[in-house]
């Protein structure tokens, strides 16, 4: 990767979060160890950690009663410290960041949830939107529409009956999912859009209107780009369990299911290649991701190590 080529938000924000945690308090050797492996890890990491360093003058041109208190008073404000950081880091480096990757449309979105956090919200028209961890969304009601765009991470819709008949659309990078009296979820991944039916149908438009709406029914999932459109395929019936603080699985691979567990907690958490293709069943209770890593050991061949808060590891016995 060339210094030219920019960071994206994950990246960026896994930077904030070190800086806060080494500043909050004198690091011990497990904590410098856990840092040294992140910045190995990836060239973005220490990229974005070289931004960060370039970045300390200019936090002395802030405002002190903006930044210093908040980093004075970082254990406690982590989130307003994360925010500020993030923000920082987004326009601070040489490169800029696209819209639908950069820190800031997220962290200025009118709902957003941090990891691990999930929230219920009652819209204006009765309807329930849930956020589940590290999602963030815009909401707009017109005279003539009802719209939510998904910026990052996933939600739930339970659309209700409005007065004025409006449409009901979800936006994201990728297209719309217009509501036909429905229940259904919205996941962004990476370049592309899952939408889960769980009642009634949504209508799926991708971003570029030469491909004819699809129709998703209950019990089906679609996943789209901007510019084409996958098979329409029978749901995974445990796609809404995060909406119940649960996952939910069926046989998948260990390493899938590491790779899920990893949205719901800060930091690295890595499953070694030698136990990635163990097989796991089981519902698993969202409140402590430390528990279900933990339980792991009693049900697989596999042990669980933790070079810090940070940085953790499921790796073969």
């Amino acid at each position: 990767m060339t210094r030219s080529q920019t960071l994206d938000h994950a990246t960026l924000e896994a930077a904030a979060r070190w800086y806060v945690d080494l500043r909050g308090e004198v690091p011990d050797d497990a904590t410098r160890e856990a840092h040294r492996r992140w910045l190995e890890h990836d060239p973005r990491h220490a990229q974005a950690w070289e931004r960060l360093a370039r970045l300390q003058d200019k936090l002395g041109q802030v405002a002190p009663g903006i930044v210093r208190p908040t980093l004075a008073s970082a254990r406690a404000k982590r989130r307003d410290v994360l925010k500020v950081l993030s923000i920082l880091l987004a326009a601070g480096g040489a490169g800029t960041l696209a819209w639908n990757t950069t820190a800031l449309p997220t962290l200025m979105a009118d709902q957003r949830t941090g990891t691990g956090e999930r929230r219920r919200i009652r819209l204006d028209d009765g309807s329930q939107l849930q956020l589940n961890t590290a999602s963030a969304v815009d909401i707009r009601y017109s005279n003539s529409l009802r719209e939510v765009r998904l910026l990052s991470g996933e939600i739930h819709i339970e659309t209700a009956r409005d007065a004025l008949a409006r449409p009901f659309i979800v936006h994201t990078a990728q297209g719309s999912i217009r509501a036909l009296g429905t229940r259904f979820t919205v996941r962004c991944e990476a370049s592309r859009t899952l939408v889960c039916v769980q009642e009634h149908a949504v209508e799926v438009r991708t971003a570029h209107a030469h491909l004819a709406p699809l129709r998703v029914a209950a019990g089906e999932q679609l996943s789209f780009g901007g510019d084409d459109t996958g098979a329409v395929q029978r749901a995974d019936p445990q796609a809404d369990a995060w909406t119940r603080d649960m996952l939910v699985v069926n046989d998948w691979r260990l390493g899938d299911f590491i790779g899920e567990l990893q949205r719901y907690r800060p930091g690295h958490l890595g499953c070694d290649p030698a136990v990635a293709a163990l097989r796991i069943s089981g519902a698993f209770h969202l409140g402590s991701t430390d528990i279900i890593l933990d339980n792991l050991t009693s049900t697989l061949p596999v042990r669980i190590r933790r070079f810090s808060r940070f940085w953790t590891s499921v790796e073969a016995v």
